[in-house]
């Protein structure tokens, strides 16, 4: 384990222009205010957003450029404030901490992060499935138990269920003792049957169907939406009357509000990165992030990993093959 800490220079890659490759360059290692760790990074996690990022098509990120990217990382403390108590040199640690509101991301050698920002990392397992970990989880946590308030014995249908999000989605509401059903393709049927979930062919069922074939046309006591656009307005049809909550991560555009209101149901939003941008409720996603590290101690949850990892040199790589979106989970970036 190198913990080394002497050097004031790291490695990192910098985004100068949207839509153009990364830039190495060497930087000023970050040093932790007195509430703050330095982390070694070990990995970096990708997600959609980054990509999206990269591209100029996030202006809720509030990104400016130059930028180093990426939002989530697993890594070893290696130095912390002085108001610091809850962690020490040589701490494992995940989290979602940077890449977003003017924050330093993650495809960097180090990182500083708020110590209630973060939590201990699992035990039993690898820096590469913690750092794919964080925003997924903590939005399909925010979905389910935030918002919906997840109950034991409720029908939840989760839109895109072998997604990033999706899958973290399912498997939390099966740990929380509901009934789940999942959106997906034909072709991941097993997947979502793996997680103990009831599978719903999208491609070949409608809404109608589906309600009433599951739900016996009463709808679904709690749906999460993954997906947005016309996904959303079906979930609007598919949830119970009067006690039925829609959440969505996407809920952007413009959607007809009428078939939720005439059920007299609930809808809400999802906005994760909303800690970051406002300094407000990190320690809710430290807490949040703990609740996960309990789930994958016990072996309650599992994240799906690409079947390559990449270097930070091949960080385009990634990025490219993220973007072609026949990814078979989540894509991981080593660091050191």
């Amino acid at each position: 384990m190198n913990l080394n800490v002497n050097t004031t220079k790291m490695k990192a890659l910098v985004l100068e222009q949207f839509e153009k490759p990364f830039v190495t360059k060497e930087m000023d290692k970050p040093i932790p205010k007195d509430h703050e760790v330095l982390i070694q990074i070990k990995a970096s996690g990708l997600n959609p957003l980054d990509l999206k990022i990269k591209n100029g098509q996030a202006s809720h990120a509030q990104v400016t450029l130059p930028a180093v990217l990426g939002i989530d990382m697993s890594g070893i403390v290696v130095q912390t404030g002085k108001d610091v108590k809850n962690f020490k040199k040589g701490d494992e640690v995940f989290g979602m901490v940077g890449g977003v509101g003017g924050h330093q991301g993650t495809l960097a050698e180090y990182i500083t992060a708020d110590s209630e920002h973060i939590s201990l990392k699992p035990k039993n397992i690898s820096f590469q499935e913690a750092a794919a970990i964080p925003l997924i989880f903590i939005t399909a946590w925010e979905a389910l138990v935030d918002q919906i308030n997840i109950q034991k014995d409720q029908t939840v249908l989760i839109h895109g269920g072998t997604g990033g999000v999706g899958h973290m989605a399912v498997q939390i509401a099966v740990a929380k003792g509901a009934k789940v059903y999942a959106t997906a393709s034909s072709g991941n049927m097993k997947k979502i049957e793996a997680y103990h979930a009831q599978p719903i062919d999208y491609t070949n069922s409608s809404v109608v169907q589906y309600v009433d074939q599951y739900t016996s046309g009463a709808g679904f006591d709690a749906i999460v939406d993954t997906v947005g656009g016309s996904v959303l307005d079906d979930s609007f049809q598919a949830v119970k009357k009067y006690t039925g909550h829609v959440v969505s991560i996407l809920g952007w555009g413009t959607h007809n509000l009428a078939p939720l209101s005439f059920r007299n149901a609930k809808y809400s939003g999802v906005f994760t990165l909303y800690p970051l941008l406002a300094g407000e409720r990190k320690k809710h996603h430290g807490d949040i992030l703990k609740e996960a590290a309990q789930l994958l101690e016990t072996g309650k949850i599992k994240v799906q990993l690409h079947h390559q990892t990449y270097s930070l040199e091949q960080t385009e790589m990634a990025y490219n093959i993220l973007e072609t979106g026949k990814t078979t989970g989540k894509i991981v970036i080593n660091i050191s």
